[in-house]
């Protein structure tokens, strides 16, 4: 099993270097088949890792590959850790991203037209396209397989650093370059306390083993260290808090979740990638994977859940008012993770895992139709210019709707038994701030129905394009768009009903998620827990369903109708509607503070530091000095020898005078 593990990280790495490097050489037949076959070989090798754990009974694989170097005792290494969890992860990450490789053919089939003949940068950038996501494929997959801090923290760099490049892949539009350039900022934030939550591990520790540490973890619960002062801070939530700002920013939850809506400037492919599989996820992975740490803080799980509440509920607005089709799927993201983090602050890891697993399907789906209708638009992506799609793009459409269901939790759907088990696990939390995530992630549901169906009933229902173009050329697009949607649609529609049981309520994360008994609310609802079925009867009696389905109705009312409506709340709430369109003014807040105040910063620098000390003092100041003095002294240079004399006598009296006193 070595040798697998091994592979399945290894191909997509020789399949991104062969098609970064030699791109030229094979051509773009050849850059899409040695990528596509990687991270093919990858997939089928981690549904056989699943499989093996699934029915065979597979041994946890816990060992080092690689020491990188010992310091002081501390080794670093790079080593793999499969258990479960990375199962399951590996599986998601490798099946969507191979969906992705194939869609990408199509997608970017015609990428010249996006570059000035004159680019330099357009040449090859449909190999260098998949070279790059085959490279984050490798980069999420050293990141879920780590069994340490030392190369999770490397994967977590590699994913930040590969979205970046993608993100800003039409590096020819100042829009890709700005939204590259947030996304990487912002995530340095996060990545700061990361890294501090990391070296306080080391610390306290003196390992970066996940194993070793976990072990070590109850005899440091009770410890106290001191930040500032003399005020006691709890050793465990101190590094729980960090870490989680680490996710804060990788996962985009509020307030580092500006640079995810941004993202969308990349091509609809690495949209999908980042937003279901891999970037975002990681932070979610990552607070699951720490358990054994986050079981000690209640402050840190409180801290999780509140923000993730926040998160899922007020992003989940802001989809409502946008026209961008992108936007609108990555708004949904946004709420999606808050509801994977607040099952996470609710020691629901199972569920967190549970949801991101669900998601990714439904989500990669969603994000590669938008593509698919895109392409049918001749790249037009606003949903107020849509309508009546459904007529020309049946497959498109299904499968969208297929999408949309499980987003809102429709019954029977995989997001429906997903989300039912987090908002179930928050109401039997008892953990500091659960009532306020409770409200939040009900209200959220209807929110959710809204915008999902708002966007769907704009874009695929009513009369038609309203660019009589782009209706005349409209039409399915090819099978290798088409494939990976019907590939996608059919996890969205049973992977919830196939798994819940396993995954929720029986063994499956025995000994992989760590939950105190006081903390395991997903114990007390699997004491009901009577099969999917009967899960769906329940869900069907609940509050969350009556409010999805109102949410779909509202939307139906609204946007199909009566258009007018919308026109007139928005007119009658403009206030509400501005805040929201303006995105709570997070971006000209930051714009106007950070990087308002890093120019000022530098311009105060530069006026005082650069020309005033260094230019001014240090530099023209001495060469003002010299001048000053030579122009002294030159009065003294008369060209007479009395005068001489004079000052040699005067000199040597100075230094009598200096021998005898002094």
């Amino acid at each position: 099993m070595d040798n697998i593990y091994l592979t399945i990280i290894l191909a997509p790495l020789i399949g991104a270097i062969i098609a970064g490097f030699f791109g030229g050489t094979i051509g773009r037949k050849g850059a899409h088949w040695v990528t596509s076959t990687g991270v093919g070989i990858s997939t089928l090798l981690s549904l056989f890792v699943l499989k093996r754990f699934m029915f065979d009974g597979e041994a946890v694989f816990n060992g080092p590959v690689y020491t990188w170097m010992v310091s002081d005792g501390l080794n670093m290494e790079v080593g793999f850790l499969v258990d479960q969890l990375t199962a399951v992860m590996i599986s998601v990450v490798t099946f969507v991203s191979f969906c992705v490789h194939i869609y990408t053919i199509g997608y970017m089939a015609d990428d010249e037209h996006n570059w000035p003949k004159t680019s330099l940068a357009g040449r090859n950038s449909y190999q260098r396209f998949f070279s790059y996501i085959s490279l984050f494929t490798f980069s999420m997959l050293m990141l879920v397989m780590s069994n340490n801090f030392m190369q999770l923290f490397f994967g977590w760099e590699a994913v930040g650093l590969v979205s970046y490049l993608l993100i800003g892949f039409w590096s020819v539009r100042p829009t890709a370059i700005f939204a590259n350039l947030k996304a990487f900022l912002v995530n340095r934030v996060g990545d700061f306390g990361f890294i501090l939550g990391i070296a306080a591990i080391a610390m306290y520790t003196n390992s970066l083993d996940y194993a070793e540490v976990f072990a070590k973890a109850p005899g440091l619960a009770d410890t106290q260290i001191h930040i500032l002062g003399d005020t006691g801070w709890s050793l465990m939530s101190v590094i729980g808090i960090l870490l989680f700002i680490g996710a804060m920013g990788k996962s985009a939850q509020v307030p580092l979740h500006v640079w995810l809506p941004d993202s969308m400037e990349g091509p609809t492919p690495i949209s999908a990638l980042i937003h279901a599989a891999t970037m975002v996820t990681a932070g979610i992975f990552m607070v699951a994977r720490m358990s054994p740490l986050y079981e000690l803080s209640e402050t840190a799980l409180s801290f999780v859940l509140v923000i993730g509440a926040t998160t899922a509920f007020f992003t989940g607005l802001i989809g409502i008012v946008q026209n961008d089709i992108k936007r609108v799927v990555a708004y949904s993201t946004l709420s999606q993770l808050g509801y994977m983090m607040v099952a996470l602050g609710a020691s629901a890891y199972a569920a967190g895992i549970f949801h991101l697993m669900t998601h990714a399907f439904f989500k990669a789906l969603l994000f590669l139709a938008a593509g698919s209708v895109i392409i049918g638009m001749h790249h037009d992506q606003d949903i107020r210019n849509m309508g009546g799609i459904r007529k020309y793009m049946p497959i498109t459409y299904w499968t969208s709707l297929v999408g949309s269901l499980a987003l809102i939790g429709f019954p029977g759907f995989s997001g429906f038994f997903s989300k039912d088990a987090i908002i179930e696990a928050v109401h039997h939390s008892s953990i500091a701030g659960s009532g306020y995530a409770y409200v939040l992630v009900v209200a959220g549901v209807f929110v959710t129905a809204l915008y999902s169906f708002r966007m769907f009933f704009l874009v695929f229902h009513g009369e038609g394009p309203r660019d009589e173009h782009a209706k005349a050329h409209l039409h399915e697009t090819p099978k290798v768009v088409t494939v990976p949607l019907v590939l996608l649609a059919i996890p969205s529609v049973f992977l919830g009903y196939l798994t819940i049981g396993p995954m929720l309520f029986g063994d499956w994360f025995k000994g992989v998620l760590h939950v105190l008994p006081e903390h395991d609310t997903l114990g007390a609802i699997g004491e009901g827990f009577h099969g999917a079925g009967g899960f769906i009867l329940h869900g069907m009696m609940g509050l969350p369903f009556y409010l999805a389905m109102g949410g779909l109705l509202v939307a139906w009312y609204v946007y199909m109708k009566n258009p007018a409506i919308a026109e007139k709340v928005k007119t009658t709430l403009l206030p509400l509607y501005q805040l929201l369109d303006r995105k709570y003014w997070f971006d000209e807040i930051y714009q106007a503070v950070f990087a308002g105040g890093s120019r000022g910063l530098g311009k105060f620098l530069w006026l005082a530091g650069d020309r005033g000390l260094i230019d001014g003092l240090a530099v023209n100041g001495s060469a003002h000095t010299v001048g000053w003095l030579a122009a002294v002294v030159r009065h003294v240079q008369t060209g007479y020898l009395y005068h001489y004399a004079i000052a040699m006598i005067l000199g040597l009296l100075l230094l009598l005078t200096w021998f005898v006193f002094v």
